[in-house]
């Protein structure tokens, strides 16, 4: 590490040294509520009906009938707020400015926004020039999805949110792949939107074979999951090269992973590129609990992380 990378990253602000931090989604306290606002008056509670889709551009899914005209504002917000009560720019701990992705018409009832602009507060502004110039010096790297300016803070308040990696199950000819994403979610129960790099070999056995599990996992499991990010990028393998359980899904027949709490079956209706994403949406066959321990593995952004420090917050966090 250089110096001056060195000296960016002594006065960036930040309280914890990796960029994601993990945690046990349950008993996460205090996370922030995700309203979709109009002139700084909340018109719908989101927090849990939209999905997290894309970081290349950003990209958000939700139910078409939430879905107000070309342009939307959501705001993150630390306060439980009804809707049509009017908000203060301090309630507003961050903003996106969406936009409606068309040129896909597939599935009305889902409609995709991609960020057109975002704003937060969880730092200074100063550590966030700090930050920012330390992204642009230091991570156009070779292999890495560089996220340029203020693309890089749209990914950090989407981030604020807990997200949930999964691991997705996929065979064919009696071999086999398993990977995480936490480019996923549902906005329906019908259906399940996946995103996966168009480019990446993941991506393309998802297609081919078009039935996979996604698996919510333990935790204390996550080393793992993160070890296993290389496989989007791998060739399918013999069963014994994964860390699968003994057990398989009810329907598919396929293994699901050791320490799975959940899974879903799910098939491949429709798919659309946009940006660096494959957006793919799915049939839910079926969904089973495995294990009752609510600790489901998640992450979120080092910039939120550090305003709940600021603002003494619990965080127990699982440091890679």
């Amino acid at each position: 590490m250089s110096f001056l990378q060195k000296l960016l990253t002594k006065f960036n602000g930040l309280q914890y040294p990796q960029e994601y931090l993990c945690i046990g989604l349950e008993s996460f306290e205090q996370p922030l509520y995700v309203y979709l606002a109009d002139n700084e008056k909340v018109i719908k509670d989101i927090t849990i009906c939209h999905a997290f889709v894309g970081y290349h551009p950003l990209i958000l899914a939700l139910d078409a009938k939430d879905g107000r005209g070309d342009t939307i504002d959501i705001i993150f917000c630390n306060k439980a707020l009804q809707p049509n009560e009017v908000f203060s720019q301090k309630d507003a701990i961050a903003t996106l400015r969406l936009q409606k992705i068309k040129g896909q018409s597939f599935q009305n009832n889902i409609s995709f926004y991609e960020g057109i602009d975002g704003k937060h507060g969880f730092v200074s502004s100063f550590h966030q020039w700090v930050i920012g110039l330390n992204n642009t010096l230091y991570n156009k790297k070779k292999g890495n999805v560089f996220l340029h300016d203020n693309l890089y803070k749209q990914v950090q308040i989407a981030y604020a949110l807990p997200r949930n990696i999964s691991l997705i199950t996929v065979s064919q000819n009696n071999s086999f792949n398993l990977f995480p994403t936490d480019l996923h979610g549902t906005v329906d129960e019908q259906h399940y939107i996946i995103s996966l790099r168009f480019s990446g070999k993941a991506c393309r056995q998802v297609e081919s074979t078009g039935k996979i599990i996604i698996s919510q996992v333990h935790k204390e499991f996550y080393k793992t999951v993160y070890g296993l990010g290389k496989n989007h990028m791998q060739e399918m393998k013999p069963k014994e090269n994964f860390p699968f359980s003994k057990l398989a899904s009810s329907n598919l027949q396929l293994p699901i992973p050791e320490s799975a709490l959940f899974y879903r079956e799910l098939e491949l209706q429709d798919s659309f590129n946009h940006g660096i994403h494959k957006l793919m949406v799915f049939r839910v066959l079926s969904g089973h609990q495995v294990d009752n321990n609510p600790s489901t593995l998640a992450h979120i952004h080092n910039a939120y992380a550090t305003w709940r420090h600021n603002n003494r917050l619990p965080g127990n966090y699982l440091l890679r």
